[in-house]
């Protein structure tokens, strides 16, 4: 097993003016890949939830020919938002070869401790999906219950406060309409603010 443990192949997106953290599991096979960035499979809906929230256009974040995700533009719209990314799992080793949560298993988790240090300004972290959420409350000193989608909890660590929302998963294996799930991120942004 050990040769096929993959380590995150991309460094955290951490703006330095981050009011918000979005966390998810892992980035699938690189075959599957349409850019150099977060949530880079085209069949996940992440920047298209992101695209009806503040734009109410789906498309948004895509290429002019509609084949691909536009990167600079998703980079500069979450700097200028304050919004930083990175993922749950570190290492991983991927149970059956795809981009599945549900046979992801987690090696080694992020150093949140570590990575939250790097965005002071942070109070509220996001995850999407049920594993990112698992893997994160993992790693709190305290047992919290996990919230059901759409809920928060707060916690602390090195004694700073801090509230996680649990958000739906943008995969599309999530039984959820992509309009609905937006709904969700909406009201989200709206309660904390940057919406």
């Amino acid at each position: 097993m050990t040769e096929n443990i993959e380590i995150h192949p991309l460094s955290p997106f951490l703006p330095p003016n981050a009011k918000m953290l979005m966390l998810g599991s892992f980035p699938p096979p690189k075959y599957r890949w349409k850019m150099n960035f977060y949530y880079p499979n085209f069949q996940n809906d992440m920047w298209r939830i992101y695209g009806l929230v503040f734009f109410n256009n789906k498309d948004y974040f895509l290429n002019e020919d509609k084949t691909a995700f536009d990167q600079p533009r998703i980079e500069q719209f979450l700097q200028e938002k304050g919004i930083a990314v990175f993922d749950s799992g570190y290492k991983i080793f991927r149970q059956q070869g795809n981009a599945s949560d549900k046979f992801l298993q987690i090696i080694e988790p992020v150093d949140i401790a570590k990575l939250l240090s790097k965005i002071p300004h942070c109070h509220t972290i996001m995850t999407a999906g049920e594993k990112a959420t698992e893997t994160l409350l993992s790693l709190l000193p305290n047992k919290i219950d996990t919230p059901a989608t759409g809920e928060s909890c707060q916690f602390e660590i090195n004694n700073q406060l801090y509230r996680l929302y649990r958000l739906p998963s943008s995969s599309r294996a999530y039984p959820l309409a992509l309009n609905k799930k937006a709904e969700i991120y909406r009201q989200f942004f709206i309660k904390i603010e940057l919406k």
